[in-house]
């Protein structure tokens, strides 16, 4: 680090400084620039320095650091006011409010002393001739955090109708300010009111919107206004993640997971940030932070895991409930230590209140990635009545009922009721039914099962229920593979249910049971037949057989009555086997409708999805987007989390390819919580989230956009998403950070997303995520990657025989090299060398629209070789002689004349086009000291939009732009000697 041996140096490293992130570094180096400063003997110097010192103290987690620099600062202007400048005469009065508020979160400084101290401000700004308007809100500010309501309500008051001045906060501090104060009295919708023009980004300064997001989720929760809570913690978090200062807010976001449902995100947070356990400097922040990480140890502790290891302050680990109890009391403790300054118990009761909070919502979905922390599970007890003995009849008969009437849930009935009769005596058919339900949740672990429940059936006098159980049997074996076994036993036992039924030894219900389990197997065989005629032909007959045997004699019985339903559903199946796609769709429907008719949705759902599949690929979009809406409805809860994640995420795709964006993310963001639930996060959930993050992308949702997409990142692989996925993502990132001014990191993302499309076939986006991470380059002041960036997209879009494209690389190059030193040269030449690749391609063009495209683009070369020429003029005026000058000045208007010439070719297609060159060109007349041609090109443009049509814009974008045009011309009218007609 080079010494510091004049003022100008010491201005410069201390910006320099000012630059650097928030913490003990940047501290430290302003207590070494101040120590130089004293060094170079000049008053000022110190007070600069000093200055410095205030400010990154304030702004890092030191900021008990601040009392001593300024004492000094107010010592100095006391003996020698003359030394300060006007900018640091304002800083000084301006930093009295850092250190007021400094005081109240200092423990240690007597309120005696805040009281004197804000005594002494309101003294010193009255004879600088202020406004009370900042006293009186440093004064709520003291009476609010001793909870002297009456008080503050009176300092509130008085803040607000005193002027705004100098020495007011910004607008943007203020307001937040005002709406903590109505937050804290329970008035949160006035708060919100308050807050946003700060959220709303109409206001802003180095911590807003920042604290005011944060400050927000809490009072949206409670006005149950989740959406925008859910969008203010994603929007907030990035803003302070990076900022040391922000403790406060930081412990906004946590306590925002622990109320929502999102502790496994608020684990997260607080692995991010170590240090804020232990940072000392600024107690109330350590209060705030320390208050939520109990809160938030307290309620993973309730949901049975306060034993799970937990970050917390370094040197030992930590489980969940001892973190609880370690936070609590060093939480109460600082309170305890701001009550007994202050002589009250204000602090302390806010503190355990806070700890003290439930959640507001039991699980809000984010859209990141953050698996709810799973309890330990509980054991499974049958009901056990006032006897202390569970009651089996009573078990028996519940899981009867579910299973007679096809109900959700039948199997585990069964199971409580197969617990409750261990040791127990029963009959036969209870037997049976047990082993029967046990069978069934096993899947095809459960042949052997189905023959046990098969010898009760048999046992208890139901021959017919027996057949059907070995039926069941027979079908799991073809679902573990052995079709052709399946098939080989099925038929015996479909021949002999027939001519049991024939001999009425048994009921068209058990009979149906048998005959569907034949059509399902034969099915199955289908399938692995390849689309075999014969194959189809036999189970498609089969399956006629049930709907011959029960069709029209369902009556009251649900089970019948699935049975037609289910049928119907399996003829679409063939059908989209035989290849009759249209077929297939309509039997789907059928299925599902006669499912529901049945009072049984919960079965429809397997083939409206289907159907959804079948729609889409149709392109009956408006059939699709019905069948998966119906889906979700009858899938209600018993719907499981894949297959409800499957189908927000269909939805989302079909809702959003018709342009709702809005709706597409609301089952984007629902598709990636059920796949998270689901233990899919690395698969179906980045699926959902990369498309999440583009459907808020398109909403202009930059924050947000970026927040999913970066979750969305690691989770995707081109092995099992394709690499496609993963650049689209990188893409969109890169397009967020960009809008949100991340320049570099958005460049890293372009260059990441281009190096995997170079190894694509096609080379189109190559070319295109390299010119954009040009741009993303340039504009992180990082010209020389820039320059290389675009060199890549011109040499790409040459070899694609997209001339507008290397033509926008070429200009973009030769502004860059503008900004070199001694650039000119290679600048004109780019530029140039772009006007020769138009005029080329245009010469060349084969029809109009492509002729017409490139003498649009041959314009704007012109007009921006104009703009590139008068700029490097207007920056070396000075320096330069004026003979050299005024060429380039006469080079840039002839530049910018043939630019008008140009778009005047393609006549009202081009006017704004035109007219903008015209404009540019009477600037450079009269910067020429020629006012009457600038005048005459002014007319010549109020001329061009009298009685004028439409033109190249919109509607609202066309008057626009003619109000501008027209108000530019009228002060090119306005020069000396030359007046308006």
């Amino acid at each position: 680090m080079s010494e510091i041996t004049d003022f100008d140096a010491l201005r410069e490293a201390m910006a320099e400084n000012s630059g650097q992130p928030e913490g003990p570094a940047r501290n430290a180096r302003a207590e070494e620039l101040l120590t130089a400063a004293e060094k170079l003997g000049i008053p000022l110097a110190v007070i600069e320095a000093l200055g410095h010192q205030l400010k990154v103290y304030n702004y890092s987690s030191e900021k008990g650091k601040m009392f001593v620099p300024f004492a000094r600062l107010l010592r100095m202007w006391d003996e020698r006011p003359e030394d300060f400048d006007a900018y640091e005469t304002h800083s000084l009065h301006w930093v009295f409010k850092w250190v007021s508020a400094g005081m109240l979160d200092q423990p240690h400084v007597p309120l005696a002393s805040i009281e004197k101290w804000l005594g002494e401000m309101e003294h010193r700004y009255r004879l600088a001739g202020h406004s009370e308007r900042a006293v009186r809100s440093a004064e709520h500010s003291v009476a609010a955090h001793v909870g002297d309501v009456a008080r503050a309500e009176r300092a509130y008051a008085a803040w607000l109708a005193a002027d705004r001045d100098s020495m007011a906060d910004c607008h943007a501090c203020e307001l937040h300010g005002q709406g903590w104060w109505q937050a804290e009295q329970g008035r949160d919708a006035q708060a919100l009111e308050l807050w946003g023009p700060v959220l709303e980004g109409e206001y802003t300064c180095a911590h807003e919107p920042h604290t005011a997001l944060a400050s927000s989720l809490v009072p949206l929760l409670r006005l149950g206004r989740e959406e925008e809570a859910r969008a203010n913690h994603l929007r907030g978090f990035r803003l302070v993640r990076a900022m040391e200062s922000m403790r406060g807010a930081y412990a906004e976001h946590v306590e925002f997971c622990a109320l929502t449902g999102n502790e496994a995100r608020g684990l997260e947070l607080l692995a991010e940030r170590p240090a804020y356990f232990t940072d000392d400097g600024h107690p109330q922040s350590k209060l705030d932070f320390m208050s939520v990480v109990a809160l938030l140890m307290d309620r993973l502790t309730g949901l049975g895991l306060g034993d799970r290891q937990v970050p917390g302050p370094a040197g030992r680990e930590w489980t969940a409930r001892e973190l609880a109890t370690h936070a609590r009391e060093v939480a109460l403790a600082l309170a305890a230590r701001f009550d007994e300054r202050n002589g009250t118990t204000h602090v302390s009761a806010r503190a355990r209140a806070r700890m003290a909070r439930r959640p507001l919502v039991e699980r809000l979905p984010l859209g990141v990635r953050s698996v709810r922390p799973a309890p330990p599970p509980a054991p499974v007890a049958a009901p056990v009545p006032a006897t202390g003995q569970p009651d089996l009849p009573a078990l028996l008969a519940e899981a009867r009922r579910l299973s007679d009437t096809l109900r959700p849930g039948a199997v585990e009935a069964w199971a409580a009721a197969a617990a409750a009769a261990e040791g127990a005596e029963l009959d036969p058919r209870d037997r049976a039914e047990m082993a029967d339900h046990e069978a069934m949740s096993l899947g095809p672990e459960g042949t052997g099962l189905f023959e046990r429940a098969a010898g009760h059936y048999a046992e208890a006098g139901d021959p017919g229920e027996a057949l059907a159980a070995r039926a069941r049997g027979a079908y799991v074996r073809a679902l573990a593979g052995d079709v052709d076994g399946a098939v080989a036993a099925v038929t015996g036992l479909y021949d002999e249910a027939l001519a049991l039924y024939a001999a009425d030894g048994t009921g068209i219900r058990q009979t149906a049971s048998v005959v569907m389990s034949r059509a399902r197997i034969l099915t199955r065989r289908a399938h692995g037949a390849e689309g075999d005629p014969a194959a189809l032909a036999e189970a498609e007959a089969a399956v006629r057989e049930v709907l011959a045997l029960v069709e029209g004699r369902t009556g009251e019985d649900v089970r019948l009555a699935a049975r037609v339903a289910e049928a119907r559903a399996i003829l679409g199946e063939l059908a989209g086997l035989a290849g009759d796609l249209e077929r297939a769709a309509e039997l789907f429907a059928r299925g599902a409708a006669a499912f529901t008719a049945a009072g049984l949705p919960w079965f429809a759902v397997e083939y409206e999805a289907r159907l959804a599949s079948l729609a889409h690929h149709l392109g009956d979009m408006a059939e699709a987007e019905r069948a998966l809406r119906a889906a979700l409805e009858h899938g209600g809860a018993q719907l499981e989390a894949p297959g409800r994640a499957q189908l927000h995420l269909q939805l989302a795709e079909v809702v959003g390819g018709r342009g709702e964006a809005v709706e597409a993310a609301r089952h984007a963001l629902e598709a990636a919580h059920w796949a998270d639930e689901a233990g899919e996060s690395a698969t179906l959930g980045a699926w959902a989230r990369q498309q999440l993050g583009g459907f808020l992308l398109r909403q202009g949702r930059w924050a947000e956009a970026a927040e999913v997409l970066e979750s969305a990142l690691p989770d995707l692989t081109a092995e099992t998403h394709g690499d496609g996925a993963v650049v689209q993502t990188q893409w969109w990132l890169g397009d967020c950070l960009s809008e949100l001014g991340e320049h570099r990191a958005a460049a890293e993302r372009r260059l990441e997303a281009a190096e995997i499309a170079r190894h694509w076939p096609e080379q189109h986006d190559h070319a295109t995520l390299a010119h954009l991470a040009g741009e993303s380059l340039g504009q992180a002041g990082l010209a020389a990657e820039a320059d290389r960036a675009y060199a890549r997209a011109g040499g790409l879009w040459r070899e694609l025989g997209n001339t507008p494209g290397l033509i926008r690389s070429l200009r973009a190059r030769a502004w860059l090299a503008l900004s070199a030193q001694d650039g000119l040269g290679e600048a004109r030449g780019l530029m140039a060398d772009a006007v020769r690749e138009c005029e080329a391609a245009r010469e060349a063009a084969t029809d109009e629209e492509s002729r017409q495209q490139l003498v649009a683009e041959l314009g704007h070369t012109h007009r921006q070789f104009g703009d590139l020429l008068a700029r490097s003029a207007s920056e070396d005026a000075e320096d330069a002689e004026g003979a050299p000058v005024r060429e380039v000045f006469e080079e840039a208007l002839a530049q910018v004349v043939r630019s008008a010439e140009v778009f005047a070719s393609l006549g009202d297609a081009a006017l704004h086009s035109r007219t903008g060159a015209e404009l540019a060109a009477g600037r450079l007349e009269a910067d020429l000291g020629r006012p009457a041609d600038a005048a005459a090109r002014a007319r010549a443009v109020l001329a061009a939009y009298e009685g004028h049509g439409g033109t190249e814009a919109g509607d609202g974008e066309d008057e626009a732009v003619r109000a501008a045009r027209r108000a530019e011309a009228e002060q090119l009218l306005r020069l000396p000697g030359e007046r308006p007609d």
